[in-house]
């Protein structure tokens, strides 16, 4: 009897957690390739390898690696995302411009204008783009359904409580409405570092 107690407990502390609140996920630092971008690094007709699902539908981590190159150092073993993008697009936080010796604006994905570019390689294969480095904003994925629940609208900036172990509210928050996302909140290392972030972390809006 107390083990079925517990499972019911569960059962509506869940749904009262996906009602009320927005789960958290941290990303760390990550390259989109274009495909001939991933071709000159990887080959001709070279496919990337999927090595697991993320949490929007259809991208996926992949299991090739890059180096990223700036004036001042390197970062290696730097995750590739799928599938192939447009344009060719390296996410990284504040902290790893430092380490980098570049700067490099805060945008959202796929802003492009005015960011830097940098050296890529893979093993004996470097390429130089001459734009394309950005620190992403920090954002929310929510779907239709979510965004009428929580009473908020595509390309809306708003402010979060992100409930980690080190509680705070990010201002600055753009909002991303799209029938093909999942709910969550996106921030990156620096930020997950600055709240305490685990997994299962979750975030309300502040209005």
């Amino acid at each position: 009897m107390e083990n079925i107690l517990n499972e019911i407990v569960e059962e509506v502390l869940a749904k009262v957690k996906k009602e009320a609140f927005i789960e958290v996920e941290a990303s760390g630092r990550h390259v989109h390739l274009s495909r001939g971008d991933m071709e000159a690094l990887f080959g001709s007709n070279y496919e990337l390898t999927k090595s697991k699902d993320l949490s929007q539908p259809g991208q996926y981590a992949c299991k090739e690696r890059v180096t990223i190159t700036g004036p001042k150092g390197s970062i290696k073993n730097v995750i590739v995302l799928g599938p192939c993008r447009s344009n060719t697009q390296v996410e990284v936080s504040l902290t790893d411009l430092a380490s980098l010796g570049l700067k490099a604006p805060v945008k959202q994905s796929g802003d492009l204008e005015g960011s830097p570019g940098l050296k890529i390689s893979a093993g004996d294969n470097e390429i130089s783009i001459d734009r394309g480095l950005i620190v992403a904003k920090r954002h929310i994925h929510i779907t239709p359904e979510d965004a009428t629940k929580f009473g908020v609208h595509d390309n809306e900036v708003v402010n979060i409580k992100v409930f980690g172990d080190r509680p705070l509210i990010f201002e600055d928050v753009v909002v991303r409405v799209n029938a093909n996302y999942r709910t969550y909140m996106h921030i990156d290392y620096d930020e997950a570092n600055a709240c305490g972030f685990k997994k299962c972390t979750v975030a309300k809006i502040v209005k």
